[in-house]
């Protein structure tokens, strides 16, 4: 019986030796891959820097797209569901990373602008897996929260969600967990417009790390620009690896594109393209593959925190920041933007808020209640 041949991208962690007693399998940069490397694959393991498209897949043998990824705007779905070839993503795989980083970004702009969290309105632009997420987090550190969801409000009844109209003109910070739609309904293409940024409270934040053309750069320069906006969070660019230099200089923080970068959502998404793999092929293996050694990252992953003449804002700054000291990787994005796939691939352990144990000292319950609800365990 002939072997199956799996095309990857060459920086899907934790996936070399895996594939190899069961299928040939090829690495290869993930924007170089070619037609030529995927004409007689019978798979493609990607991230989000193969575009699988006409152009890479008409003639080939390709009959499985698995993306390592929540996203998958860089799959042209239309096309493969016309050829016959399935296409999966990894819905969730990454969510808690995300939470992670809103909360590292969130944490750190309270702290060196001296705010406080329960007198903040935080507006969340799309609750799904991630959404989700930051709403709990959020809710968890005591902020207002507005959802708006208009594909759930629709399906489920708008009583649970917010207008957007109403949810930018109320909120402190807007953060973006939508998917990338160029057109139909719910079109997020250039969501975050003029007329948006227009409509947001004046001196507010907005935070996008969902996928960069969802914001307009142009119109989020404008609005940094004439003071509309106080800051803007990023992690996602219009023209990706190349962000905008006087956008990424403006921004409070910005980073490369890492928000879902764990080592956790990383090993996830290999996980789900294995899974498929196995179960789509028929292959009686693997069917609960997961990394048995994700590395631990440089910081304790137990820790005794002191909470002695600190505000709840400051314990919970202070744990957060010791899983995810989110400065130094905006610190190294806007040193050398040049870098910005080099930084992405080569990209730190950071492990998730659920990998570590915090012994509270001296911390009272309302400060041990939020950092149970943002994740952590507490002992």
């Amino acid at each position: 019986m002939k072997r199956l041949k799996i095309i990857a991208d060459d920086k899907i962690p934790f996936l070399r030796g895996v594939m190899e007693p069961y299928a040939d399998i090829a690495y290869r940069p993930g924007a170089g891959i070619t037609a030529a490397d995927v004409s007689d694959a019978d798979a493609v393991f990607t991230r989000t820097r193969t575009k699988c498209n006409e152009a890479l897949l008409k003639g080939s043998s390709v009959k499985l797209i698995a993306t390592a990824t929540i996203g998958f705007d860089h799959i042209d779905t239309a096309y493969c569901d016309a050829a016959g070839i399935r296409w999966v993503n990894a819905p969730g795989c990454n969510s808690s990373s995300v939470q992670q980083y809103i909360t590292a970004a969130i944490m750190t702009l309270a702290r060196e602008r001296a705010l406080k969290l329960p007198e903040l309105t935080l507006g969340v632009i799309g609750v799904g897996n991630v959404g989700g997420k930051v709403v709990r987090t959020a809710e968890a550190l005591g902020m207002r929260v507005l959802p708006n969801d208009p594909p759930r409000a629709e399906r489920e009844g708008a009583s649970t969600f917010v207008a957007l109209d109403r949810l930018l003109a109320e909120s402190d910070i807007v953060t973006c967990h939508v998917p990338l739609a160029k057109d139909g309904v719910y079109r997020t293409h250039h969501l975050a417009s003029d007329g948006f940024f227009g409509k947001m409270k004046p001196g507010a934040v907005f935070i996008n790390s969902s996928r960069g053309p969802v914001a307009d750069a142009e119109a989020l320069k404008r609005a940094m620009q004439s003071g509309r906006l106080s800051a803007c969070i990023l992690d996602v660019w219009e023209g990706e690896p190349n962000p905008d230099r006087d956008l990424l200089d403006s921004a409070f923080i910005g980073t490369p594109h890492i928000a879902g970068y764990s080592a956790d959502g990383k090993a996830n998404g290999t996980a789900a393209c294995i899974r498929e793999f196995c179960r789509f092929f028929g292959l009686d293996i693997l069917p609960d593959w997961y990394p048995e050694d994700i590395p631990v990252p440089p910081a304790p992953m137990a820790i005794s925190l002191d909470g002695s003449g600190k505000s709840n804002e400051q314990i919970i700054h202070e744990a957060v920041a010791h899983t995810y000291p989110i400065r130094e990787d905006s610190d190294r994005l806007k040193a050398s933007p040049e870098t910005f796939e080099e930084q992405r691939g080569g990209y730190r352990i950071r492990r998730e808020f659920g990998n570590f144990t915090i012994r509270p000292v001296n911390i009272g319950e309302d400060a041990v209640k939020a950092l149970r609800g943002i994740g952590f365990r507490i002992v």
